[in-house]
């Protein structure tokens, strides 16, 4: 983002826009595709592209296509990057105003459910962030429209090798259809999974690629650690709205 206009530091340029901040407000909740966010905004798709486009352009927004659709595509808010561009905003209109960390601590009734397809990669390993991250102050569990045999290695790893978690001895949990009721929040991190559930699509969606995709042993590795720490950067930001709840 590059800096002030006349004056006017960029994010606030950006986001005071009626329609870009509903769009950042909206995508501050879930990733979303270019049609649902038309249908929220309830504005023609050639306007919301164009204000996407300049929230893309901003450094606020990116985009990926869907792993399930490949002619959709998910929008993703940086909230790191908002965090970061709000607190030099109110800098530049005082010092005082230099913005402090929320607390982390959401209420005991919070409950969450992850889901993706086969529960045995991001899901678990979304799971495990939060419950460390709350220190089991929040109900977490999650679950696979399609489970697999096992959680993958390199999940279990990566937990191990970069959070001090042990998930050893997890297995892949199915989703039924009454889970999604006993949670307070339920989302999904598999572009797959939350377009199998249209009939009852979860409150949020995180559009994460599958790190297991292609496997080829070594190499793959490098995605869970990636996966991981988009996850946990998620789960970060999740842990002060769950105050909402």
């Amino acid at each position: 983002m590059s800096g002030a206009v006349n004056g006017v530091p960029e994010f606030i340029r950006l986001v005071s826009h009626p329609l870009r901040w509903q769009l950042v407000t909206e995508l501050a909740r879930s990733d979303l595709r270019v049609r649902e966010l038309v249908a929220v905004v309830d504005e023609p798709q050639n306007l919301v592209s164009y204000h996407l486009r300049l929230l893309r352009d901003g450094g606020l927004v990116t985009s990926r296509r869907s792993s399930f659709d490949a002619r959709d595509s998910y929008y993703h808010l940086d909230l790191d990057r908002c965090a970061e561009a709000l607190a030099d905003a109110g800098t530049a209109l005082h010092p005082a105003l230099r913005m402090k960390p929320v607390p982390e601590e959401p209420p005991r009734r919070s409950s969450v459910l992850f889901i993706c397809s086969g529960n045995s990669a991001r899901s678990p390993i979304a799971e495990a962030l939060l419950r460390h991250r709350t220190g089991n102050r929040v109900r977490v569990s999650s679950a696979g429209t399609r489970p697999k045999d096992r959680i993958h290695p390199h999940a279990v790893r990566v937990l191990r090798e970069h959070y001090d978690i042990d998930i050893e001895e997890q297995a892949p949990r199915a989703l039924n259809p009454t889970l999604h009721s006993r949670f307070t929040r339920v989302i999904t991190l598999c572009d797959k999974a939350r377009e199998s559930l249209a009939d009852n699509p979860p409150r949020a969606h995180w559009s994460i690629p599958d790190p297991s995709a292609g496997d080829d042993g070594r190499s793959s590795y490098s995605r869970f650690v990636s996966a991981a720490a988009d996850i946990d950067n998620r789960v970060r930001h999740l842990v002060p709205s769950l105050k909402e709840d």
